[in-house]
């Protein structure tokens, strides 16, 4: 059995250098809010939750990797 040479897909760069940049995006979120722990610690609980909502899922997670994911992927920023 051969490989059919149109269906041969050559491995892309952007992949590893997109998953090294997650790495990176989460270590620099975790020493951000480590950084910012005495600070959220003084705060209610009621009102940490959201801190560490928008901190986690909005500024990690939505904003820079709904981009960073769909360049991997296409090679395009939108």
């Amino acid at each position: 059995m051969s490989i059919d040479p149109r269906h041969y897909h050559q491995p892309s760069w952007r992949k590893p250098v997109g998953m090294l940049t997650i790495v990176g995006l989460i270590i620099a979120w975790a020493v951000l809010v480590g950084s910012l722990s005495p600070w959220i610690g003084t705060l209610p609980v009621w009102a940490q939750v959201p801190v560490y909502v928008v901190l986690g899922i909005v500024w990690i997670w939505i904003l820079p990797l709904k981009r960073l994911l769909a360049w991997m992927e296409t090679g395009r920023w939108r």
